[in-house]
């Protein structure tokens, strides 16, 4: 059995698997530019390997499943012969792993053009190509990642006569680097933490009742207007609801994983909301640990137009704005204050 039917094998078999790796992905489509090293088919007339390059486009379309799309091209010269290959086509990738470090098997189809140069044959033509391999990816941050596959690609050669045989098997190493054009979507907010009462004291003879615990509010809502002009994300001065928070924060530094999230209204585009929102959010976290509460301690997200409060239908524009007011604000979860946050 050849490698390219052991590929194959090796990728049917993890397909019936494949339920057992769902993880979280980022959708976004990324573009990867790369360098090949290739090993020609002997039979080519050339038999020295030599580099090449190409451009694909992919997505994660599942979490089991990426999908790549691009072109390559790779140029042998060996003596007085000279051997061209073209590739165009689509791979899908089967992901062991969603993980920083993802293996991957690959399967592909396209569409090649073999162009050969040598005292005994100038000819050049198109023909359909499989292809097969095993690879990896390893993520350099939140949009960066490089990735590395060996595969055969195995030509089935139209007008074979000219060339001398049916099929070619040219080995290639491909080495490139991932760029998505949008970082990962924010984790979820945390769930709120489940409330324990706790059982009144034991009767006593003279009974003292304890003094009141202070009130717990798992989030505290700031009206944006409140905090920021309208489509901005200076804070408006002074901001004494921002000093409570602080100090509340101060005041018990066993609070950790506070969560600041910033909203916007529907107004304007989607993709400008969202990042006024993470703006929004990144100003509230700078100004509390302006404060002196520890950064580690505070995580800002942007939801942009997410969650509405209202909905508003209003023709004239002011009135619009000013329906969809609840819509701008910030929300700090998870902290203890001495009284609520208007």
């Amino acid at each position: 059995m050849n490698n390219t039917k052991k590929i194959a094998l090796a990728a049917a078999m993890l397909c019936a698997a494949g339920t057992t790796m769902a993880q979280e992905i980022n959708p976004s489509w990324y573009i990867q530019p790369n360098v090949i090293y290739a090993k020609p088919d002997s039979r080519f007339g050339v038999g020295d390997r030599d580099w090449g390059g190409g451009l694909k486009f992919g997505k994660a379309v599942s979490p089991m499943w990426d999908i790549q799309f691009g072109g390559s091209q790779v140029r042998f010269n060996d003596g007085p012969a000279r051997y061209r290959q073209t590739l165009l086509g689509a791979d899908a990738l089967l992901m062991f792993s969603r993980d920083r470090f993802r293996p991957f098997v690959l399967l592909g189809l396209g569409l090649e053009r073999d162009k050969v140069v040598n005292p005994l044959r100038n000819v050049g033509k198109n023909s359909p190509y499989a292809t097969a391999g095993l690879g990896f990816q390893a993520s350099l941050t939140d949009q960066w990642s490089l990735q590395a596959d060996l595969r055969a690609v195995r030509g089935f050669l139209r007008d074979h006569e000219q060339f001398g045989f049916r099929r070619s098997t040219n080995k290639y190493l491909t080495v490139g680097l991932n760029y998505a054009f949008n970082p990962p979507p924010a984790p979820p907010a945390p769930a709120p933490a489940p409330v324990v009462e706790t059982p009144a004291p034991a009767p006593a003879p003279e009974p003292v009742a304890p003094p009141p615990a202070p009130p717990r509010f798992e989030k505290v809502t700031l009206e944006a207007t409140k905090l920021f002009e309208f489509d901005k994300s200076d804070i408006i001065m002074p901001s004494p609801k921002l000093d409570e928070i602080a100090a509340a924060l101060q005041a018990d530094p066993s609070i950790t994983d506070v969560d600041i999230t910033g909203y916007t209204d529907r107004l304007g585009t989607e993709k400008y909301n969202l990042r006024l929102s993470e703006r929004r959010a990144n100003a509230v976290r700078d100004y509390l640990v302006s404060k002196g509460v520890d950064g580690n301690r505070l995580k800002a997200y942007g939801k942009g137009e997410a969650n509405p409060l209202v909905q508003c239908d209003q023709k004239n524009r002011k009135a619009l704005i000013d329906c969809l007011e609840p819509n701008r604000r910030v929300e700090v979860e998870q902290i203890t204050i001495e009284k609520r946050v208007q």
